[in-house]
C-alpha cells in the first residue's frame, strides 16, 4: 500500500501570494484588511495539517475501494471519507472565500485557491465534493433570489449540503444546444416552482453520504422554449426539500441510477441521476428569468473551470512531491560526477534531474498563474474604482481557459513524469504515482474540453475584443521582461531576454488570430490549441519571472536555499521551457492548410 506522505508546499503558496500575486494590493481592498501574511500563514499551516495528515492517508485505499451504488439510490464513500468531510465540515473550510452575510469567512479568493490547492492535492476525488459545492454557491450569490439566498447559502457555505452541476445528457455531452430534459409549471405548488423530468450524466457527487442534503443546479427546457441554448433554463433540484423553518422535509424525486466505472478519481461518485422517474417531476425552483439559464450557469461553469485549472495544477505538485521522494531514496548505476563510488541516488542523473525540474518549473509557474488569476477575481469583485474593476475581470475572462486548458495539460504532463521517474516502480500500482496520472487524465476533459477552452480563448476572448485584453497582459510581460532585463543581475538578464522573445512570439500569434477572426475563422480554429499552449507556456514564464525577481530582492521570511531555488527554477525554464513558445507560431499562423485539406477518407 501506497505510504508517501504529502508534504504541503506552505513556503511556496505563501511566497507565491506575498511576492508574486502581492498579497497587499489585496489587503487594501474593502473587507480583505485583516488577510495579511501572518493571518494567511496561520490559515495555510492550519490547512495543511488536515491536507496531510486526514485528506492524505485515504487517497489510495479510497482509489481502491470506490464509491459504490449499494442498493437502489444509495450510495457510500469509502472508509475515512464521512469522517474526513466531517472535519473538513467543522473546521469550516468550506466557508474559506464566501460572503460572512451568509457564513463565510471572506477570505480573498487568491487565498482560497491556494488552500483549495491542498484538497486536490491531498486527495483529487475527496476535493471534487467541495470544488463542485463551490460553484452553485458562486452561482446562487449571482442569479438566486433573496428568497433561494436565504434558503440554500447558509447551509451550502458551512458544508452541510453540497451543490452539483446538472448539464451533461446521454446525447447532448458538451453540446448543451441538445439538453432535453423537460421543465413544466406547476402551478398548484406555487410561484416559480416547476416539475423537472429527465436525465444526466456525469453527475460528480450527485448522490453521496456525506452531508444531509444535495442541491442540484439542473439545465432543463420549458415547453414552449426556443430551440438551441437560448431556450435553455436553470433550476434548483433539491435530493429533500425545504420546510419554511429550513428544516429538511420530504424527499424529492431525483436518484441516482448508476454509476460510472473511470480511468481515475475513483472515490469520486460520477452519477447517472434521474429527474421525476416515480412522479409527475421532480420539484425544481427557477433561478432567475425563464429561458435564461445558460447565461446563470456560466457563473458555475467558469467558477469550475478556474477550479479545474487549479486541480490539474495541484496534482501536478503532488506527482513532483513524491517523485522527489523516490529519486533521492532510490539507488541505481554510478553517478557521471562521482564513477568511482558506489551506485548513487538517481536524482543525481541529468536525465532524472530534467524530469524533476520539468515537473517543478511547470507546476510552479502554473501554481502562480492561478493565483495570479483568483487575486483578479478579488479586485474586479472588490476594487473602488470601476475602471481598475473592468480591467481585472477582463484578465480574469482572458485567464479562465489558459488557467484551465494549459494547467490540466500540466497535470497530466507532470504526472506521467512522475511515473516516468519511479521507472517500473512507477507503472506498479502500490507505489501509488500511476493514481496521480490516472486521476490527472480527467482534468482536460471535464468542465470543457481542452479544445472547448482553446476555442473559448480564441474567439470569445481574443478575437472578441480585436486583442485588447490579450494586448494589455503582453503589454505587461513585457513590462516584466524589462524589469528583469534591467535588474543589473546576469541570471536575470537572461531570463529577462528569453521572456521578452517568448512575449514577442505570443504577439505576433495574436496579431495573426485577430486577422483570422476576420478573414479565416477555420484557421483560427485550426491554430487554437497551439495558441492555448503558446499563452500558457509564456505567462508561466512571466510568473516564474516575477518570482525570480522578488527572490533576487532576499525578502524576509525565506530561507536562503528556497530563494536560490526560486531563481534556478526561473533559469531553467526560461532556458529549457520558453524557447518552445517560438516554435509553436507556425502551427498557429501556417498550419491550417494541411489540417483542413486532409479528407476525411484519409483518416
Amino acid at each position: 500500500m501506497s505510504s508517501v506522505p504529502y508534504t504541503v508546499p506552505v513556503q511556496d503558496m505563501r511566497f507565491t501570494l506575498e511576492q508574486v500575486v502581492k498579497l497587499e494590493d489585496l489587503t487594501a481592498l474593502p473587507g480583505f484588511e485583516e488577510a495579511g501574511a501572518d493571518m494567511v500563514q496561520a490559515v495555510l499551516e492550519e490547512a495543511a495539517k488536515l491536507a496531510s495528515s486526514v485528506l492524505a492517508p485515504i487517497n489510495f485505499a479510497g482509489d481502491r475501494q470506490h464509491s459504490k451504488l449499494v442498493a437502489p439510490g444509495v450510495v457510500q464513500t469509502p472508509e475515512g471519507f464521512k469522517a474526513a468531510y466531517d472535519q473538513y465540515r467543522d473546521g469550516g473550510w468550506n466557508a474559506v472565500p464566501f460572503d460572512p452575510e451568509y457564513g463565510g469567512q471572506g477570505l480573498p479568493w487568491a487565498v482560497a485557491f491556494a488552500v483549495q490547492e491542498m484538497w486536490q492535492s491531498a486527495n483529487m476525488a475527496f476535493g471534487l465534493c467541495p470544488m463542485l459545492n463551490q460553484g452553485a454557491v458562486e452561482l446562487l450569490q449571482a442569479h438566486g433570489s433573496e428568497e433561494q439566498k436565504k434558503t440554500w447559502l447558509e447551509k451550502l457555505i458551512s458544508g452541510h449540503w453540497t451543490g452539483t452541476m446538472n448539464l451533461t445528457e446521454p446525447q447532448a455531452g458538451s453540446d448543451l444546444s441538445q439538453v432535453r430534459a423537460k421543465a413544466e409549471r406547476a402551478p398548484d405548488l406555487g410561484d416559480e416552482i416547476y416539475r423537472i423530468k429527465g436525465q444526466k450524466i456525469f453527475i460528480t457527487y450527485g448522490e453521496h453520504d456525506l452531508a444531509e442534503n444535495i442541491v442540484h443546479m439542473v439545465l432543463a427546457r420549458l415547453p414552449e422554449a426556443p430551440e438551441g441554448t437560448k431556450g435553455i433554463s436553470l433550476f434548483i433540484v433539491p435530493k429533500f426539500l425545504v420546510n419554511e423553518d429550513g428544516s429538511l422535509g420530504a424527499r424529492n424525486d431525483v436518484q441516482v441510477v448508476a454509476l460510472e466505472g473511470k480511468m481515475g478519481i475513483n472515490a469520486s461518485p460520477t452519477c447517472t441521476m434521474a429527474f421525476g422517474d416515480e412522479s409527475e417531476g421532480a420539484v425544481g425552483y427557477l433561478v432567475g428569468a425563464e429561458h435564461q439559464g445558460i447565461k446563470y450557469m456560466f457563473t458555475m461553469m467558469n467558477n469550475a473551470r478556474l477550479a479545474v485549472g487549479l486541480q490539474g495544477m495541484a496534482i501536478a505538485a503532488r506527482a513532483y512531491d513524491q517523485a522527489v521522494v523516490y529519486a533521492k531514496d532510490r539507488i541505481q548505476s554510478k553517478s557521471m560526477t562521482r564513477p568511482k563510488d558506489p551506485p548513487a541516488p538517481i536524482i543525481e542523473h541529468p536525465d532524472v534531474r530534467r524530469m524533476l525540474l520539468t515537473m517543478k518549473a511547470k507546476t510552479e509557474a502554473a501554481r502562480a498563474l492561478a493565483y495570479y488569476a483568483g487575486k483578479h477575481l478579488d479586485l474586479g469583485s472588490r476594487h473602488p474604482d470601476a475602471a481598475v474593476r473592468a480591467k481585472a475581470q477582463a484578465t480574469v475572462d482572458l485567464l479562465t481557459p489558459v488557467v484551465k486548458g494549459w494547467g490540466t495539460d500540466v497535470g497530466c504532463e507532470v504526472s506521467s513524469l512522475g511515473v516516468q521517474v519511479h521507472g517500473g516502480a512507477g507503472y506498479v500500482e502500490e507505489t501509488g504515482a500511476a493514481q496521480h496520472f490516472r486521476d490527472a487524465r480527467i482534468a482536460p476533459i471535464y468542465e470543457g474540453t481542452n479544445g472547448i477552452q482553446a476555442n473559448d480563448l480564441v474567439f470569445r476572448k481574443v478575437i472578441r475584443d480585436s486583442g485588447a485584453a490579450a494586448k494589455a497582459f503582453i503589454s505587461d510581460l513585457l513590462e516584466t521582461a524589462a524589469g528583469l532585463e534591467g535588474s543589473g543581475n546576469a541570471t536575470l538578464l537572461g531570463i529577462g531576454a528569453r521572456l521578452k522573445e517568448g512575449a514577442t512570439a505570443l504577439e505576433t500569434a495574436t496579431t495573426y488570430i485577430v486577422g483570422a477572426g476576420q478573414s479565416d475563422p477555420v484557421g483560427a480554429a485550426a491554430g487554437a490549441y497551439n495558441y492555448m499552449t503558446l499563452f500558457g507556456l509564456v505567462a508561466g514564464g512571466s510568473m516564474l519571472g516575477k518570482a525570480a525577481l522578488a527572490a533576487a530582492s532576499r525578502p524576509a521570511g525565506f530561507d536562503a536555499q528556497y530563494l536560490d531555488g526560486k531563481i534556478a527554477t526561473a533559469r531553467f525554464y526560461a532556458e529549457q521551457i520558453l524557447p518552445q513558445a517560438q516554435g509553436l507560431v507556425a502551427p498557429i499562423t501556417q498550419g491550417a492548410a494541411s489540417l483542413n485539406e486532409f479528407a476525411e477518407a484519409m483518416f
